[in-house]
């Protein structure tokens, strides 16, 4: 382990160095790359710096053991070689999971879509529900969330909602909250208090830069119309909703949330950018669920990942067969609890196949 971790020390030296470089921080695309990787290397030295000073405690206890003629200091030894001893495992377990290689998406800002399913109304009210939890949860984490479009159902809630989500460690955090959500509660619209099953698609997408996906303006058709409120009235007289068609994919995506006709143009060219790199990662995802089989895997839109029932007052994810009695605070934004278990769940596959470099 110290090898990898020396390894580690070394590359941290090199990027310190070259961060400051003026012809680096030129390259836009290099030099947030080189930052990102920074910031994870800088944890991992402070941890090797840890771990080289409780070897270093352990072989000059050792030491003084082995000497044996000073007995008050044997007796010291003793005390900092268990205390090393103690303190050793838990770093190295520590140490191996930050050596895992993290997925360099994990840094990004993401574009979050909630489409209303199957369920009619009630479905639309739930995806609103979801569109809550997310932002409260999001606003617990210091990160701020931003609507990009949306289309309101006619008995409340979303029959769609997109928004960007901008902070530290987005997609990382939020990424396996892809796919399908169903609910099982009686709708406000039923008279006879039967518990219907209703569902909402939630898709992550990692937000592209414009040096991840270039994008030829020939290829995409530009649209401009008025942006309309709840039951499609127009909300203003002036062409500021943007709706842009990439041709050779025929993926859309439009914005109309900000009263500047640029503004929604630049908002639509970042989700559009972003559909287009989730496709080329969905296609490296399916590659790469080929060699490995992941328990908490987010590429699979169509699979139900979690149920939320209400006359029960708990909630399932199916994936990790976690189930949870608190309904109330987790659509209030208290997610963490399931989030942190699909992280752990995640990182444990990533050891176990890291298992043998160790």
């Amino acid at each position: 382990m110290l090898d990898r971790l020396q390894i580690v020390k070394q590359r941290f030296d090199e990027i310190s160095d070259l961060i400051i470089q003026p012809d680096v921080i030129a390259d836009q695309k290099r030099y947030v790359q080189l930052n990102q990787e920074y910031k994870n290397l800088k944890a991992l030295a402070e941890m090797r710096d840890q771990y080289v000073a409780v070897m270093a405690n352990i072989d000059e206890a050792k030491e003084i053991i082995a000497d044996g003629s000073d007995a008050e200091m044997v007796e010291m030894a003793k005390m900092q070689l268990d205390e090393a001893n103690a303190k050793l495992p838990q770093l190295e377990e520590e140490i191996k999971f930050m050596l895992i290689p993290k997925d360099p998406e994990d840094a990004k800002n993401v574009m979050v879509e909630i489409r209303a399913g199957t369920g009619g109304d009630e479905a639309s009210i739930f995806a609103g529900d979801l569109f809550r939890m997310y932002t409260k949860y999001c606003e617990s984490k210091g990160w701020r969330t931003s609507v990009v479009d949306m289309n309101e159902g006619t008995s409340g809630g979303f029959k769609e909602v997109i928004f960007e989500v901008t902070g530290e460690d987005v997609y990382g955090t939020l990424k396996f909250e892809a796919g399908v959500h169903r609910v099982q509660r009686v709708p406000q619209t039923e008279t006879q208090g039967r518990v219907h099953t209703s569902a909402a698609t939630v898709m992550v997408l990692p937000e592209a830069e414009e040096f991840d996906v270039q994008i030829d303006p020939n290829d995409v058709r530009i649209d401009f119309f008025c942006s309309s409120g709840p039951g499609g009235q127009s909300v203003n007289t002036t062409k500021s909703a943007v709706r842009l068609t990439h041709i050779p994919t025929g993926l859309v995506a439009q914005c109309q949330d900000e009263k500047s006709q640029h503004k929604n143009k630049d908002k639509a060219f970042t989700v559009l950018r972003s559909r287009l790199y989730e496709q080329e990662l969905a296609k490296k995802e399916a590659e790469d669920s080929v060699k490995r089989s992941s328990q908490v895997s987010s590429g699979d839109r169509s699979a139900k990942i979690r149920t939320y029932n209400y006359a029960q007052g708990r909630v399932t994810d199916h994936r990790i067969g976690l189930t949870l009695y608190d309904l109330g605070n987790i659509m209030n934004g208290d997610i963490h609890k399931i989030i942190d278990e699909l992280q752990l769940v995640s990182n444990t596959e990533k050891l176990k196949e890291a298992s043998e470099v160790f």
